[in-house]
């Protein structure tokens, strides 16, 4: 997947659900296996409710589906939308690695020339 290749538009959507820790917490929890509405809300001092309308929220960015299973509604993770915020901030991890590599190369450069012996008579 290629950087140009994510929706500006979903990835705002993606981050926004990601911005809540109980959001990111049901998310964590999805990582281990499909969880009924039921057995995600024990973990947590919220209501049904309120975790439900997490779930909205993390359904509507794409982050989770639910499914049919009889009379259950498992919530199961999706990663596509994870994938395409990896892929974004990939690149500008790759920036930063870079900027910090040439700070690394200034760094030694001017550890080297401290250490090396000033001729005599040599202007500093």
């Amino acid at each position: 997947m290629q950087l140009n290749s994510y929706q500006p538009n979903r990835l705002d959507i993606t981050f926004a659900a990601l911005a809540d820790p109980t959001r990111r917490a049901i998310l964590e929890r999805l990582m281990t296996g499909e969880a009924t509405v039921t057995e995600l809300v024990k973990p947590f001092s919220l209501s049904q409710p309120a975790i439900s309308k997490h779930l909205r929220v993390l359904e509507q960015a794409g982050l989770v589906s639910r499914g049919r299973d009889a009379q259950k509604r498992p919530v199961r993770l999706e990663a596509q939308p994870l994938a395409e915020a990896t892929v974004w901030l990939e690149h500008y991890r790759q920036i930063w690695e870079a900027n910090y590599q040439r700070l690394d190369t200034l760094l030694e450069e001017l550890k080297t020339r401290s250490e090396t012996p000033t001729p005599k008579g040599a202007k500093q």
